[in-house]
């Protein structure tokens, strides 16, 4: 059986207590924590925005539901921790992306794709996965995690550190 992996991001409020407390949050929904990547600041988006510095992690877990299913528990975890859905790239206190769902191509009609369509292209999300799933692979090309990492331009990496 191939894995589930999210990721976790906060600018706002303590994220590190903010991660262990979802953490609860997703294991009292059924959503099992295996193993949870180091820390990574990473700056906000856009640059010069003056928001605080984000806080990243990934996760794999344990989850029997469909995709849907657990998209729809972390947005109810993201609510739980504040998270409001209304201006892009806005400081948050919670963000949870689902990353890869046992290794499928998943569209809905509302919206939902995975892999997170986003991820290939963000340190942020790629060098903690790294830690956890050194050889993972983009299902959509069978291209491995490495090579996505080695092709992160320097900006995206250099500013990224393991806390």
């Amino acid at each position: 059986m191939s894995s589930i992996y999210i990721a976790f991001g906060a600018n706002l409020s303590n994220p590190k207590s903010t991660f262990t407390q979802a953490m609860t949050a997703l294991e009292d929904r059924g959503a099992a924590i295996l193993q949870m990547s180091g820390l990574w600041q990473s700056p906000a988006w856009p640059m010069g925005s003056g928001q605080p510095d984000y806080i990243n992690a990934c996760a794999e877990i344990d989850f029997e539901g469909s995709a849907r299913e657990l998209l729809d528990i972390l947005h109810s975890v993201e609510t739980e921790f504040g998270r409001i859905r209304s201006v892009k790239n806005a400081a948050r206190a919670l963000d949870l992306d689902l990353l890869d769902f046992k290794g499928r191509i998943i569209t809905d009609k509302k919206g939902m794709i995975v892999p997170h369509p986003r991820m290939l292209s963000r340190g942020f999300v790629l060098l903690p996965l790294s830690e956890i799933a050194a050889n993972w692979k983009d299902p959509r090309d069978e291209k491995p995690l490495w090579d996505w990492i080695s092709k992160l331009p320097l900006c995206d990496v250099e500013l990224l550190r393991s806390l």
